[in-house]
Protein backbone atom coordinates (compact mmCIF):
# COMPACT_ATOMS: atom_id res chain seq x y z
CA UNK A 1 0.00 0.00 0.00
CA UNK A 2 1.29 3.38 -1.09
CA UNK A 3 2.29 6.44 1.50
CA UNK A 4 -0.49 8.17 0.15
CA UNK A 5 -3.31 5.60 -0.11
CA UNK A 6 -2.85 4.81 3.62
CA UNK A 7 -3.02 8.69 4.46
CA UNK A 8 -6.66 8.75 2.23
CA UNK A 9 -7.63 5.62 4.48
CA UNK A 10 -6.57 7.32 7.55
CA UNK A 11 -8.84 10.52 6.70
CA UNK A 12 -11.77 7.97 5.54
CA UNK A 13 -11.91 6.56 8.58
CA UNK A 14 -13.32 9.53 10.64
CA UNK A 15 -15.16 10.98 7.25
CA UNK A 16 -16.52 7.85 5.72
CA UNK A 17 -18.75 7.17 8.66
CA UNK A 18 -20.56 10.24 8.50
CA UNK A 19 -21.10 9.58 5.04
CA UNK A 20 -22.82 6.16 5.80
CA UNK A 21 -25.16 7.67 8.42
CA UNK A 22 -26.01 10.56 5.92
CA UNK A 23 -26.90 8.51 3.01
CA UNK A 24 -30.81 8.36 2.22
CA UNK A 25 -31.73 6.04 -0.81
CA UNK A 26 -34.64 8.37 -1.77
CA UNK A 27 -32.26 12.03 -1.74
CA UNK A 28 -29.95 13.03 -4.23
CA UNK A 29 -26.40 11.52 -3.69
CA UNK A 30 -24.07 13.35 -1.06
CA UNK A 31 -22.00 15.49 -2.33
CA UNK A 32 -18.41 15.34 -1.16
CA UNK A 33 -16.00 18.20 -2.68
CA UNK A 34 -12.34 17.87 -2.42
CA UNK A 35 -10.04 20.88 -3.37
CA UNK A 36 -6.43 20.91 -3.75
CA UNK A 37 -3.80 23.18 -4.63
CA UNK A 38 -1.84 22.85 -8.04
CA UNK A 39 0.21 19.57 -7.87
CA UNK A 40 -1.53 18.58 -4.30
CA UNK A 41 -2.83 15.22 -5.72
CA UNK A 42 -6.30 16.31 -5.72
CA UNK A 43 -7.41 14.01 -9.04
CA UNK A 44 -5.49 11.38 -7.02
CA UNK A 45 -7.13 11.86 -3.43
CA UNK A 46 -10.82 11.77 -5.11
CA UNK A 47 -9.96 8.09 -7.66
CA UNK A 48 -8.89 6.84 -4.45
CA UNK A 49 -11.25 7.86 -2.38
CA UNK A 50 -14.03 6.56 -4.83
CA UNK A 51 -12.45 3.44 -5.07
CA UNK A 52 -12.22 2.74 -0.83
CA UNK A 53 -15.97 4.11 -0.82
CA UNK A 54 -16.81 1.67 -3.29
CA UNK A 55 -14.77 -1.52 -2.02
CA UNK A 56 -15.05 -0.55 1.74
CA UNK A 57 -17.39 1.08 2.74
CA UNK A 58 -20.60 0.02 0.46
CA UNK A 59 -20.98 3.06 -0.79
CA UNK A 60 -21.67 3.34 -4.50
CA UNK A 61 -19.08 6.15 -5.89
CA UNK A 62 -18.35 8.54 -9.00
CA UNK A 63 -15.88 11.46 -9.51
CA UNK A 64 -16.80 14.47 -11.30
CA UNK A 65 -14.07 17.17 -12.25
CA UNK A 66 -14.69 20.65 -12.78
CA UNK A 67 -12.77 21.22 -15.60
CA UNK A 68 -15.16 18.94 -17.55
CA UNK A 69 -17.42 21.91 -16.89
CA UNK A 70 -15.31 24.12 -18.92
CA UNK A 71 -17.10 26.69 -21.72
CA UNK A 72 -16.51 25.44 -25.61
CA UNK A 73 -13.56 26.38 -27.07
CA UNK A 74 -15.40 29.17 -29.14
CA UNK A 75 -16.78 30.36 -25.96
CA UNK A 76 -13.25 30.49 -24.21
CA UNK A 77 -11.75 32.35 -27.22
CA UNK A 78 -14.85 34.85 -27.04
CA UNK A 79 -14.27 35.34 -23.07
CA UNK A 80 -10.72 36.12 -23.80
CA UNK A 81 -11.18 39.00 -26.79
CA UNK A 82 -13.48 40.75 -24.02
CA UNK A 83 -10.86 41.76 -22.14
CA UNK A 84 -7.76 41.06 -24.36
CA UNK A 85 -5.62 43.26 -21.52
CA UNK A 86 -7.41 40.91 -18.18
CA UNK A 87 -4.12 37.98 -17.79
CA UNK A 88 -5.82 35.68 -16.02
CA UNK A 89 -8.46 34.72 -18.93
CA UNK A 90 -5.67 34.60 -21.21
CA UNK A 91 -5.96 30.16 -21.01
CA UNK A 92 -8.63 28.40 -19.37
CA UNK A 93 -9.50 27.96 -15.27
CA UNK A 94 -10.49 30.75 -13.64
CA UNK A 95 -13.81 31.29 -12.17
CA UNK A 96 -15.16 32.43 -15.37
CA UNK A 97 -14.11 29.89 -17.90
CA UNK A 98 -16.53 27.60 -16.95
CA UNK A 99 -20.27 26.89 -17.89
CA UNK A 100 -22.15 27.24 -14.83
CA UNK A 101 -25.25 26.67 -16.30
CA UNK A 102 -24.48 23.02 -17.62
CA UNK A 103 -22.65 22.37 -14.18
CA UNK A 104 -25.81 23.76 -12.50
CA UNK A 105 -28.13 21.62 -14.57
CA UNK A 106 -25.64 18.34 -14.39
CA UNK A 107 -26.18 18.68 -10.92
CA UNK A 108 -29.92 19.27 -10.68
CA UNK A 109 -30.37 16.43 -13.42
CA UNK A 110 -28.71 14.07 -10.87
CA UNK A 111 -30.55 14.76 -7.81
CA UNK A 112 -33.76 14.09 -10.03
CA UNK A 113 -32.25 11.16 -11.17
CA UNK A 114 -34.58 8.10 -10.69
CA UNK A 115 -34.76 4.52 -12.25
CA UNK A 116 -34.55 3.35 -16.03
CA UNK A 117 -32.93 6.51 -17.06
CA UNK A 118 -29.66 7.92 -17.71
CA UNK A 119 -27.72 11.21 -17.08
CA UNK A 120 -24.55 11.84 -19.00
CA UNK A 121 -21.36 13.61 -17.09
CA UNK A 122 -19.73 16.21 -19.14
CA UNK A 123 -16.33 15.63 -20.98
CA UNK A 124 -13.93 18.35 -22.25
CA UNK A 125 -11.50 17.42 -24.28
CA UNK A 126 -8.09 18.95 -22.99
CA UNK A 127 -6.05 17.61 -26.71
CA UNK A 128 -8.27 19.37 -28.80
CA UNK A 129 -7.09 23.19 -30.60
CA UNK A 130 -3.19 22.49 -29.56
CA UNK A 131 -3.82 22.20 -26.07
CA UNK A 132 -6.37 24.97 -25.95
CA UNK A 133 -9.25 21.95 -25.51
CA UNK A 134 -12.93 21.85 -26.41
CA UNK A 135 -16.13 20.19 -25.01
CA UNK A 136 -16.37 16.75 -25.81
CA UNK A 137 -19.12 15.90 -28.35
CA UNK A 138 -22.60 14.72 -26.07
CA UNK A 139 -22.14 10.59 -27.53
CA UNK A 140 -18.58 10.64 -25.83
CA UNK A 141 -20.01 11.90 -22.22
CA UNK A 142 -20.05 9.27 -19.47
CA UNK A 143 -22.86 7.91 -18.83
CA UNK A 144 -24.62 6.98 -15.29
CA UNK A 145 -27.32 4.52 -15.38
CA UNK A 146 -27.99 4.42 -11.22
CA UNK A 147 -27.65 6.70 -9.07
CA UNK A 148 -24.55 6.67 -6.81
CA UNK A 149 -24.77 7.13 -2.90
CA UNK A 150 -21.42 9.82 -3.05
CA UNK A 151 -20.50 12.14 -6.04
CA UNK A 152 -16.75 13.49 -5.73
CA UNK A 153 -16.80 16.61 -6.73
CA UNK A 154 -12.85 17.87 -7.15
CA UNK A 155 -11.53 20.82 -8.49
CA UNK A 156 -8.67 23.43 -7.90
CA UNK A 157 -11.01 26.09 -6.58
CA UNK A 158 -14.25 24.19 -5.14
CA UNK A 159 -14.62 25.80 -2.20
CA UNK A 160 -13.36 29.01 -2.86
CA UNK A 161 -16.14 32.01 -1.56
CA UNK A 162 -16.58 35.12 -3.43
CA UNK A 163 -15.21 38.02 -0.88
CA UNK A 164 -16.38 41.33 -0.89
CA UNK A 165 -15.44 44.15 -3.06
CA UNK A 166 -13.78 45.81 0.09
CA UNK A 167 -11.90 43.01 0.70
CA UNK A 168 -10.84 42.27 -2.61
CA UNK A 169 -9.17 46.40 -2.59
CA UNK A 170 -7.44 45.40 0.89
CA UNK A 171 -5.92 42.18 -0.21
CA UNK A 172 -4.76 43.77 -3.52
CA UNK A 173 -3.25 46.68 -1.64
CA UNK A 174 -1.45 43.62 0.66
CA UNK A 175 0.01 42.50 -2.57
CA UNK A 176 1.97 45.32 -3.78
CA UNK A 177 2.86 46.39 -0.03
CA UNK A 178 4.59 42.76 -0.24
CA UNK A 179 2.35 41.73 2.42
CA UNK A 180 1.20 38.39 0.95
CA UNK A 181 3.27 35.06 0.65
CA UNK A 182 3.49 35.48 -3.07
CA UNK A 183 2.05 38.33 -4.09
CA UNK A 184 0.86 37.35 -7.26
CA UNK A 185 -2.73 39.78 -7.12
CA UNK A 186 -0.10 42.61 -7.46
CA UNK A 187 1.03 41.29 -11.29
CA UNK A 188 -2.93 42.03 -12.13
CA UNK A 189 -5.31 44.82 -12.03
CA UNK A 190 -7.89 45.24 -9.64
CA UNK A 191 -10.42 45.55 -11.59
CA UNK A 192 -9.28 41.96 -12.95
CA UNK A 193 -9.17 40.20 -9.77
CA UNK A 194 -13.19 41.33 -9.16
CA UNK A 195 -14.01 40.32 -12.27
CA UNK A 196 -12.97 37.01 -11.19
CA UNK A 197 -14.63 37.29 -7.98
CA UNK A 198 -18.20 38.09 -9.40
CA UNK A 199 -17.92 35.00 -11.66
CA UNK A 200 -16.97 33.25 -8.48
CA UNK A 201 -20.45 34.59 -6.97
CA UNK A 202 -22.08 32.96 -9.92
CA UNK A 203 -20.86 29.89 -9.78
CA UNK A 204 -21.96 29.30 -5.42
CA UNK A 205 -25.34 30.41 -6.28
CA UNK A 206 -25.73 28.00 -9.16
CA UNK A 207 -23.45 24.77 -8.16
CA UNK A 208 -20.44 25.74 -5.60
CA UNK A 209 -21.54 27.20 -2.63
CA UNK A 210 -21.96 25.60 0.70
CA UNK A 211 -25.57 24.61 -0.11
CA UNK A 212 -24.63 22.56 -2.74
CA UNK A 213 -22.13 20.37 -0.53
CA UNK A 214 -22.15 18.41 2.29
CA UNK A 215 -19.04 17.34 3.09
CA UNK A 216 -15.64 19.14 1.93
CA UNK A 217 -12.26 17.10 2.18
CA UNK A 218 -9.57 20.21 1.62
CA UNK A 219 -5.92 19.27 0.93
CA UNK A 220 -3.39 22.44 1.92
CA UNK A 221 -0.11 23.11 3.20
CA UNK A 222 1.47 25.98 5.18
CA UNK A 223 4.02 27.01 1.95
CA UNK A 224 2.26 28.75 -0.94
CA UNK A 225 6.01 28.26 -2.55
CA UNK A 226 5.24 24.39 -2.41
CA UNK A 227 3.06 24.14 -5.16
CA UNK A 228 5.83 25.65 -7.90
CA UNK A 229 8.20 22.64 -6.33
CA UNK A 230 4.74 19.94 -6.65
CA UNK A 231 4.02 21.45 -9.96
CA UNK A 232 7.66 21.34 -11.60
CA UNK A 233 7.44 17.77 -10.42
CA UNK A 234 4.72 16.54 -11.80
CA UNK A 235 5.47 18.05 -15.27
CA UNK A 236 9.44 16.49 -15.48
CA UNK A 237 7.45 12.98 -14.39
CA UNK A 238 5.41 13.81 -17.69
CA UNK A 239 8.83 14.55 -20.08
CA UNK A 240 10.27 11.76 -19.09
CA UNK A 241 7.03 9.47 -19.63
CA UNK A 242 6.36 11.13 -23.20
CA UNK A 243 9.17 13.16 -24.16
CA UNK A 244 7.50 16.56 -24.01
CA UNK A 245 5.90 18.88 -21.86
CA UNK A 246 6.38 22.78 -20.31
CA UNK A 247 9.60 24.00 -19.81
CA UNK A 248 10.22 24.84 -15.84
CA UNK A 249 9.88 28.75 -16.85
CA UNK A 250 6.18 27.82 -18.58
CA UNK A 251 5.34 25.37 -15.60
CA UNK A 252 5.74 29.03 -13.50
CA UNK A 253 4.11 30.90 -15.31
CA UNK A 254 1.13 28.54 -15.50
CA UNK A 255 1.33 28.30 -11.28
CA UNK A 256 1.19 32.31 -11.42
CA UNK A 257 -2.02 32.27 -13.29
CA UNK A 258 -4.13 30.13 -9.89
CA UNK A 259 -1.75 31.75 -7.67
CA UNK A 260 -3.87 35.13 -7.03
CA UNK A 261 -6.48 32.71 -6.32
CA UNK A 262 -5.00 30.41 -3.48
CA UNK A 263 -4.06 34.19 -2.09
CA UNK A 264 -7.70 35.74 -2.27
CA UNK A 265 -9.35 33.06 -1.17
CA UNK A 266 -7.54 30.68 0.97
CA UNK A 267 -7.81 32.15 4.05
CA UNK A 268 -11.67 31.71 4.18
CA UNK A 269 -11.07 28.27 2.87
CA UNK A 270 -9.04 27.31 6.11
CA UNK A 271 -11.71 29.01 8.53
CA UNK A 272 -14.59 27.04 7.11
CA UNK A 273 -16.57 26.45 4.06
CA UNK A 274 -19.55 25.54 6.25
CA UNK A 275 -21.55 28.18 8.38
CA UNK A 276 -22.83 25.61 10.80
CA UNK A 277 -22.02 22.48 9.84
CA UNK A 278 -18.98 21.38 11.89
CA UNK A 279 -16.77 18.36 11.16
CA UNK A 280 -18.03 18.06 7.97
CA UNK A 281 -14.60 19.81 6.10
CA UNK A 282 -11.91 17.76 6.68
CA UNK A 283 -8.10 19.93 6.25
CA UNK A 284 -5.37 17.93 5.28
CA UNK A 285 -2.46 19.67 5.44
CA UNK A 286 0.69 18.82 3.22
CA UNK A 287 4.55 19.20 3.94
CA UNK A 288 6.76 20.11 0.76
CA UNK A 289 7.02 16.40 -0.06
CA UNK A 290 3.65 16.18 0.33
CA UNK A 291 3.64 13.82 3.52
CA UNK A 292 0.67 14.53 5.60
CA UNK A 293 1.52 16.79 8.70
CA UNK A 294 -1.80 17.34 10.33
CA UNK A 295 -5.62 16.56 9.55
CA UNK A 296 -8.41 19.23 10.67
CA UNK A 297 -12.10 18.71 11.28
CA UNK A 298 -13.61 22.08 10.66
Amino acid sequence: MSPLETNIRNVLSTLAPKLQAFRQPSSRPIILGITGLQGSGKSTWASVVVKLLTTEYNLSAITVSLDDFYKTHDDLIARRKQDPDNKLYRTRGQPGTHDEKLAARFFHDLEAFGGGGEVRIPSFDKSMFNGEGDRATQENWPIIRQKPDVVVFEGWCVGFRPLSTEAVHEKHQSALASKLPINTPAKHKVDHLLDVNECLQRYCEAFMGPKHFDFMIHIDTDDLRNVYKWRLEQEHKLIAAKGTGMSDEQVAAFIDNYMPGYELYLDELRRGFFDERNGNQMRVLLDVERAVKKVEEL
